[in-house]
């Protein structure tokens, strides 16, 4: 956003990282910004786990904070393996400097540090996904919250395994977890700190184990004012499904609903005798790819007995090392490059597509299939071009349990 004379966007207003010195504008900032209080009990701990180098501020030529926003550094799980991912959190900005480029300014500055950091991708959850969508992001995960009644749970069948009460822990649930979240695109690889702060917070933990004792699944969940809420569910087999919705029966007398968040690509309603619950899908986190070359060095494509090759023509109005011509070459066994050519290289017959960023994010990491990205717009290029990438392309579900 352009400014005039005395703007944000053209004044001496300088980026840099928080330190200790900053929390307590910083919290002041978050409380105006996002209407909450925090009690001198929670600041004090958010004190001791302050990170400032996650942390960064747009000053005034005063000294005055006037915007901020985190970077948390997460992995996430991309085709069942690990990447490194910087989640924007937190961005907020006090009312007179606003509408003067300084989230912009912001923005810009952290694609910078995070493609410094080998974060090869960015994820948020955003107040407007318009507003996001200028700076390169598009949506890339959505949830459904199923909401249904005891009556219309699947029917209590028999297992050959046991659910259980359990005392929550990471080191019981976590490799559940992880064999879980592997199987979908953007899913967070979890740490002590995490699990522990943020996933274990729910009332009780229930999980299912097999006959040799090893555990298949588990849910987090709570009961309360006869209203029955799972924070999570996972299972990693058929017995383990079926075994936590018997689990889940059991409390027909305690509770008149039970909602849960499940993936979009959840059957249950298929699986029901009466698929007589309510589905409400909506959209979740929006992501950015941030350095296009790191990220397809390290995403795998479907296997193929040949090698493939198409130029790519990518536009990136946030970051430049993104904007211009590539040539994608994928080998047989998945693994890919993007290399930068000329104009003149790219002149030697190679079929060529044309997409910004964010239509590449959502190819590769959202589980939009190029050939309606093709029918759409977004996606411009010879049909030949578009069934390349759709056959190498490959089909995974995208799915964040978490929230930041």
């Amino acid at each position: 956003m352009e400014m005039g004379a005395g703007g944000v966007a053209d004044s001496m207003a300088e980026i840099r990282n928080l330190t200790i010195e900053d929390f307590d504008d910083r919290v002041a900032l978050s409380e105006f910004a996002f209407q909450y209080a925090v009690s001198p009990e929670d600041k004090e701990q958010q004190r001791k786990n302050f990170r400032p180098e996650d942390v960064y501020g747009l000053f005034g030529d005063d000294g005055r904070m006037l915007s901020s926003l985190f970077i948390l550094p997460f992995e996430i799980w991309l085709r069942g393996r690990k990447l490194a991912m910087g989640g924007v959190a937190g961005v907020a900005s006090w009312p007179d400097s606003r509408r003067q480029g300084s989230i912009a300014r912001l923005l810009t500055h952290s694609f910078e540090e995070m493609r410094r950091k080998g974060q090869s991708i960015s994820a948020l959850y955003p107040f407007s996904y318009a507003f996001y969508r200028k700076y390169g992001y598009e949506m890339m995960t959505q949830k459904k919250q199923y909401t249904i009644e005891p009556r219309w749970f699947p029917p209590r069948r028999d297992t050959a395994g046991t659910v259980k009460l359990v005392e929550k822990s990471m080191e019981l649930l976590d490799p559940v977890y992880q064999t879980f979240a592997a199987r979908y695109d953007g899913m967070l690889v979890r740490d002590r700190y995490w699990w522990d702060s943020r996933a274990l917070k729910a009332q009780m933990a229930a999980v299912y184990s097999n006959p040799s004792g090893q555990a298949e699944g588990y849910m987090l969940y709570q009961v309360k004012d006869k209203h029955m809420k799972v924070f999570e569910w996972v299972a990693l087999t058929e017995e383990a499904r079926i075994g936590l919705w018997s689990y889940a029966g059991n409390h027909d007398s305690m509770a008149d609903q039970l909602t849960m968040t499940v993936p979009a690509d959840d059957p249950l309603p298929f699986l029901l005798p009466e698929p007589r619950l309510k589905q409400e899908v909506t959209g979740h986190f929006m992501s950015r790819i941030v350095d296009a070359q790191a990220f397809v060095g390290q995403y795998r494509f479907e296997e193929s007995d040949r090698t493939d090759e198409l130029l790519l023509h990518l536009e990136d109005g946030h970051a430049p090392w993104n904007e211009g011509l590539f040539q994608l070459r994928i080998e047989p066994s998945g693994k890919a490059a993007l290399e930068r050519v000329t104009r003149a290289a790219g002149d030697g017959g190679t079929s060529a597509v044309s997409l910004d960023i964010q239509t590449l994010t959502v190819m590769l990491a959202g589980n939009l299939r190029p050939r309606m990205l093709q029918r759409t717009g977004r996606l411009q290029g010879a049909p030949e071009s578009a069934a390349l990438l759709e056959r190498r392309v490959p089909l995974v579900q995208p799915y964040l349990f978490d929230f930041f």
